[in-house]
């Protein structure tokens, strides 16, 4: 009996025949032959071959050459050359990992390995990767674990991908650095010494990996008095780009690139300066902003009234301005050039879990983590796409995920490294955690589910209620083992509770792309399409569910992927069948309102924020966009951000054009948003 087989590397590992009996299968329904049945008893003999013929352990190179010649033997000819091409398509992936230094047993993308090349994967003194992916999740699942059962179940749950935390924990867990967590808000206050002592904590801040967020309105406006030199303050936008260039500093010398969240409220008088400011491409090109708008505004633009403008200062009223032109104008800057978002600052201080501390003023750089001054959170992400088993969602593994999940952030609260004490104070006592999703829109696809339909929307809210609810409990339970957040007394709790946020959407930018899956509840963005996987090298991605029902529909052929891959979308192409069209929609073949209506449903059951991007086409008209502002206020989102295609000169995602034949994708990129600084 073969009991090891010998993997390339040189690792003996379990020898599973029913590995030979899938690969058989996959050859089988690849070239429409009937007989996949066949494949156990294909693997079987194969086995007894190997019996016969090598003693000792056998090699994986060994096992192949025997599947082709039994194949062939059987009469399987096209069959056969269908597994040769499949071994030469693997080879060639194991060339290129190899290229970036990098042994993966793992079989993640030949992407997914460039950017755990680049990002995660440890180095020695000269650069070399000295850790593999099975070695990456080993060294983050014993930094976090406080006790060995925990560490086998986090090892487990990463190294499946099922689950994946935010970047600063897989760069630093287990190093010297040991920052984990993504999101931070530092705040800005009316001096200089408070100005650029933000400055400096946003430095070190983003030197560990984390973004950061600022809301810059109790600073004075331009031009009013500065008592301590007799001259004029210059204001929020002129600050601003102090902190733009550090960051620019910061990231030359860093692994990821800095991203921050800038915020005035709409009753600043610097309001317009600042709506406007980012109408020339390149300035404050490390920020994303938005415009704090209450209730009170929101009110005045729906009246068709005034509103007044207040100096931050003395709390004096400045003017008053009519309230749907600056409506109009942010609407129009939007549309224009990407900002700003609109965050309804309200609605978020309306769900603060602990008003007793203080409100909350910003959010991390994507908007989904309102947080109060110095306060930082934790992110971690679940991946849907996995969490499919026989054409239904498998409800008991996500919720054995949300619960391994929540004691994996919960714990990264105690063994982190905090940047400053002014942070470690006020995350120790709120303890905030933000579990998420990524691969919603994979899941959608194997479950037949357009995302641009009721169902879709009704299955995204059915999963968030769900997480919310066992991931609620798990912190509940974590909090009878250890306590409640020290500041529960006088929360909105009113059961013991471990942590006062638990669940968060966020961006999935390069987890994701790890992981497989889509970025976190953004549709797709391309059906199939060119990767830019480093200079001069790119490849053709196919998203696997699609590939796999067109095998097994019978119109898969490698030039039908590239004439998909001139245009990324199905729209058009007359070989796909309309079932599959409608099932596997893009993000510029869904209307806008259907992208606002999937952030409000997972919103209705987060405790934190949705970060979503609300995609337009090119030419789309500008009322479009004010409707999409309108649906999230009135569906009660915490924000909204929307990107017009082509509206930024430098993008992550171009689609097909007469310069650039194939829609192509930077290699970081994984959905949402396609202006740079938009993935964190």
């Amino acid at each position: 009996m073969i009991q090891k087989i010998r993997k390339r590397d040189g690792r003996l590992v379990e020898f599973e025949s029913s590995k030979i009996a899938k690969a058989v299968f996959k050859a089988f329904v690849a070239t429409k032959t009937k007989d996949g049945k066949r494949g156990e008893e294909i693997a079987a003999e194969v086995v007894k071959l190997i019996e016969e013929r090598i003693p000792g352990i056998p090699g994986v190179e060994d096992v192949q050459d025997i599947v082709e010649e039994v194949l062939i033997k059987n009469g399987y000819a096209a069959v056969a050359k269908a597994y040769i091409l499949y071994r030469e398509k693997r080879a060639q992936i194991r060339k290129a990992k190899q290229f970036f230094g990098v042994s993966d047993e793992l079989k993640l993308s030949v992407n997914a390995v460039r950017v755990l090349e680049r990002r995660y994967l440890l180095k020695d003194d000269k650069g070399n990767v000295i850790e593999t992916p099975t070695g990456l999740f080993r060294r983050i699942a014993k930094a976090i674990a406080l006790d060995p059962e925990s560490e086998e179940e986090f090892q487990s749950m990463l190294a499946t991908l099922e689950f994946l935390p935010n970047t600063p924990t897989l760069m630093n867990a287990g190093t010297d650095l040991g920052q984990l967590s993504a999101c931070f808000v530092i705040p800005v206050e009316d001096s200089l010494v408070g100005i650029f002592d933000a400055v400096k904590h946003m430095a070190i801040i983003q030197q560990s990996g984390g973004g950061t967020g600022f809301s810059f309105s109790r600073l004075r406006p331009k031009g009013d008095i500065v008592k301590s030199t007799k001259g004029v303050a210059s204001g929020p936008v002129t600050f601003m780009r102090v902190f733009d260039t550090t960051t620019d500093v910061i990231k030359q010398g860093g692994r990821r690139r800095g991203a921050n969240m800038g915020i005035l409220r709409a009753d600043h008088p610097d309001i317009i300066e600042f709506i406007t400011s980012k109408t020339k491409e390149g300035f404050l090109a490390n920020f994303n902003i938005s415009v704090a708008v209450d209730d009170k505004f929101m009110k005045a633009v729906l009246e068709d009234g005034e509103y007044e403008l207040i100096n931050p200062r003395n709390r004096e009223v400045v003017r008053k301005v009519r309230a749907r032109d600056i409506w109009n104008l942010i609407i129009t800057m939007a549309w224009r050039t990407g900002d700003p978002g609109v965050v309804f600052i309200d609605e978020i201080n309306r769900h603060n879990p602990t008003p007793q501390v203080g409100e909350m003023e910003s959010t991390n750089p994507c908007g989904e983590l309102p947080l109060l001054p110095y306060e930082s959170c934790n992110l971690g992400s679940i991946n849907l796409a996995k969490m499919v088993k026989n054409g239904s969602i498998d409800w008991e593994n996500l919720e054995k995920t949300i619960n391994i999940g929540v004691r994996f952030l919960d714990n990264i609260i105690d063994v982190n490294k905090y940047p400053i004490a002014e942070i470690e104070a006020i995350t120790l006592a709120n303890r905030k955690i933000g579990l998420g999703v990524m691969g919603f829109a994979d899941m959608l696809v194997q479950l037949g589910i357009p995302y641009d339909s009721e169902e879709a929307l009704k299955t995204g809210e059915e999963i968030m209620r769900f997480l919310e609810a066992k991931s609620h409990a798990a912190s509940e339970k974590l909090a009878i083992e250890g306590g409640a957040f020290p500041n529960f007394e006088g929360s909105i709790y009113k059961t013991p509770i471990r942590n006062s946020t638990v669940t968060t959407v966020a961006p999935t930018g390069t987890i994701s792309i790890i992981g497989g899956c889509s970025s976190g509840i953004e549709p797709l963005f391309a059906v199939s399409f060119v990767r830019n996987v480093m200079e001069g090298t790119k490849l053709l991605e196919v998203n696997p569910y699609f590939e796999a029902v067109a095998k097994e529909r019978g119109f898969y052929s490698e030039e039908l992927m590239m004439k998909i891959a001139k245009q990324g979308t199905l729209a058009g192409i007359e070989e796909v069948p309309e079932d599959v069209k409608r099932v596997f929609v893009t993000a510029f073949d869904i209307a806008p309102q259907w992208h606002v209506r999937m952030q409000a449903a997972f919103q209705k059951y987060t405790d934190n924020a949705v970060s979503k991007t609300i995609n337009f086409p090119n030419d789309v008209d500008i009322k479009e966009v004010e409707k999409a502002y309108m649906l999230a206020y009135e569906l009660k989102c915490k924000g909204i951000t929307v990107y017009r295609y082509g509206s930024k000169a430098q993008q992550v995602l171009y689609l097909g054009d007469v310069t650039d034949k194939y829609v192509s994708a930077d290699a970081e990129y994984a959905g949402g948003c396609p202006a740079p600084v938009c993935p964190v």
